[in-house]
């Protein structure tokens, strides 16, 4: 498991414990952390769209072309924006801190 600093729509903190191999997307969704994933991870909804607080530097992949197409037509976007479909769940992202975009 993975310990990721999680702030909601609502502004309250969360410690989730994440699984390893899963996505990024599949852990909030399974919290209860108002992201829906309605497209399953497929890069076609943006319902995951999250903004990254303290990522270092390899610490997460890189965005592909597709996820910067989607979030180019998500409202709230900023330049930590990502979509958590595209975020593996490893050891490195270990406190990492996120908070949920805007609905």
């Amino acid at each position: 498991m993975t310990l990721i600093l999680v702030t909601d729509r609502d502004g309250t903190p969360h410690n989730l414990d994440a699984g390893d191999g899963d996505s990024l997307m599949v852990a909030l969704r399974d919290a209860g952390l108002s992201v829906e994933g309605i497209c399953g991870g497929n890069l076609s909804c943006g319902t995951c769209h999250i903004h990254v607080q303290n990522a270092t530097q390899g610490q997460l992949p890189p965005v592909s072309a597709d996820e910067a197409a989607l979030l180019a037509d998500l409202p709230d976007v900023v330049p930590q924006s990502r979509l958590s479909c595209q975020i593996p769940v490893t050891p490195a992202l270990a406190g990492l801190a996120i908070v949920v975009a805007p609905d």
